[in-house]
């Protein structure tokens, strides 16, 4: 067992129970795979079982809160995937009257929240997603003459095409923006990065709201890292 939470995720008035198990070689806080979901019924004590198609990772955990607005906890499983990347795997689940949908999947978000980072000349570069017709700039002026000698001539203009990039989603955190209720909105989180996984830029951050039958982009952001 990897984690596990009691709540009422079937809205009946009865505690369930929600259990993360998996495939572990040494302590659970190592890599696991063949993570499953499993929902313990308070009342029957029926168990649902729940596969994932992205199903091994680190440091599995559960969180239960409302997502969708109808006042029955949903279940959020969250698994880092290790390596540089930083990449993420989310899938929640609503639960209510023992009928499972799924409300969010990663695969489903990396696929539709894509981007494209690519330098332009002037030390700036130019994030976009032709998709959601949206577009950020970044002004990496003050990157240092080491870092901009390496694409720019002394003149501004790149020597080479420079192509950067935006990682899949790498964090997604719940969290309460209306004090007058306790439903949960989610911030998504995905690296933008230079032409090297280690040359951070910034990050996409997409505040995500429950509305009529899915999650939607509530505010779409860009944020820089502070320097010196």
């Amino acid at each position: 067992m990897l984690d596990w939470k009691i709540g009422d995720v079937n809205g009946d008035g009865v505690l369930d129970t929600v259990y993360l198990y998996g495939n572990v070689d040494g302590s659970p806080g190592i890599f696991a795979d063949n993570i499953t979901l499993v929902i313990r019924d308070g009342r029957s004590t029926k168990r649902t079982t729940v596969h994932f198609k992205n199903n091994a990772g680190y440091n599995a955990r559960l969180f239960l809160g409302d997502f969708n607005k109808d006042s029955v906890p949903d279940i959020m499983v969250s698994i880092d995937t290790g390596g540089s990347g930083g990449y993420g795997i989310f899938y929640i689940y609503s639960f209510r009257n023992n009928s499972l949908h799924e409300l969010f999947n990663v695969d489903d978000y990396n696929g539709k929240y894509a981007f494209q980072a690519n330098f332009e000349d002037f030390y700036k570069v130019r994030v976009e997603s032709p998709r959601l017709n949206v577009l950020f700039t970044i002004d990496i002026s003050n990157k240092g003459h080491d870092y901009l000698s390496e694409y720019y001539n002394d003149n501004g203009l790149l020597k080479n095409p420079v192509q950067g990039g935006v990682l899949a989603l790498g964090a997604l955190y719940p969290i309460i923006t209306n004090n007058k209720s306790y439903n949960f909105d989610l911030v998504a989180l995905q690296r933008i990065i230079g032409p090297t996984n280690a040359d951070t830029l910034g990050y996409v951050e997409n505040l995500l709201t429950w509305k009529d039958t899915q999650l939607i982009s509530n505010r779409l952001s860009l944020s820089i890292p502070s320097t010196n």
